[in-house]
């Protein structure tokens, strides 16, 4: 539990506001109906006359403290009674093209001090639980560490980011972590992203090795797939073109996957998709290490700061930073199809 106040007009960082801002202060792929900064100015956004000199105060530190962009509106109040002695509930509402989030802060009674309460769920967090039943593995199955990245296959941020995790990551963690990716295409903005992830779900049906070098392979030549004419459907073709032939290669059953990319059944990925948003994922890549969050698009030595942490915690020496991890026994196999395959 945290509490925070001061003799002065003081806040703590929301963490609802912190989610519905993060996406502003990180490089990625953000659909337009997730990202506070896509719509244009809306004419809501102006103040009312009738707003108390104590609100607009309230107002213009939060926009202040926060960032928060001119597009969005801020409403104040009203205050309610509160189980803290000697604070009100305050709630203040950030609303934008017909969305709004509540965050709940405490107003004392003097009127000088503003403070969060906020509880978190330690025993809970979903974060710690993300499902990775049945996903191809790339990587060492047994590794203590596993790192879980929410995908967008047409997103040139997770592009980016996947050429950081591989072969770099891959290869200086070499036996000490796993890969898993979720799917979470941004279909506002990506029109063959949810085509893409069920082409990607079908090989995984079949082989791990195939999921990764389709995946492997849309990454590296997406604009390719999207043309030059920017057609959905010559992308789809595409699509199932890449997938047939990475079939071929490691001999899937052909009649078998030619049904699914008929099919194109995203009752998969959209359960995946909901458990993003459970995270409140808004934009990709959004990896998990060990349940630790890492937003958008970030550095490698971020990157591998996060992972030789979660190694640490976890009792294992990370590999020294100018060079790859040798095991000592035989290296085990870099992915894995789903149980049963």
């Amino acid at each position: 539990m945290k509490f925070t106040g001061g003799n002065a007009i003081s806040l703590s960082l929301s963490r609802a506001l912190f989610c519905c801002l993060i996406g502003l202060m990180t490089a990625g792929c953000r659909a337009q109906t997730s990202s506070l900064e896509a719509a244009p100015v809306a004419a809501s956004t102006a103040v009312s006359p009738a707003v108390s000199a104590q609100d607009r105060k309230i107002e213009v530190l939060i926009r202040s403290q926060f960032n928060v962009p001119i597009n969005v509106s801020v409403t104040i109040g009203p205050t309610a009674n509160s189980d803290i002695p000697g604070y009100r509930s305050l709630p203040v509402t950030f609303s934008r093209a017909g969305k709004a989030s509540t965050v709940g802060f405490l107003l004392s009674d003097d009127g000088n001090t503003i403070a969060r309460l906020e509880k978190f769920d330690i025993a809970n967090n979903p974060a710690n639980a993300i499902p990775t039943e049945n996903r191809p593995i790339r990587g060492n199955p047994q590794a203590k560490v596993t790192i879980i990245s929410f995908d967008d296959l047409e997103c040139p941020y997770c592009a980016s980011m996947h050429e950081e995790l591989f072969p770099a990551a891959a290869e200086h963690y070499r036996g000490l972590v796993k890969f898993v990716y979720k799917d979470y295409p941004l279909t506002d903005i990506h029109p063959w992203a949810m085509h893409a992830a069920v082409d990607s779900n079908c090989l995984a049906q079949q082989n791990g090795d195939a999921y990764w070098s389709f995946v492997d392979y849309v990454h590296a030549h997406r604009d390719a797939i999207t043309g030059a004419g920017h057609d959905p459907q010559a992308s789809f073709k595409e699509l199932d073109r890449i997938a047939r032939e990475q079939g071929e290669i490691v001999k899937l059953d052909s009649s078998k996957l030619d049904a699914c990319l008929a099919k194109q059944d995203t009752s998969a990925i959209r359960a995946s998709m909901e458990q993003g948003d459970k995270l409140n994922i808004t934009g990709t890549p959004a990896l998990f290490i060990d349940g630790e969050r890492i937003p958008g698009l970030v550095s490698q030595p971020v990157l591998w700061t996060a992972i030789d942490r979660a190694l640490t915690e976890e009792g294992v020496t990370p590999p020294p930073e100018d060079q790859p991890n040798k095991p000592a026994q035989p290296a085990t196999p870099t992915s894995s199809s789903p149980p049963g395959k």
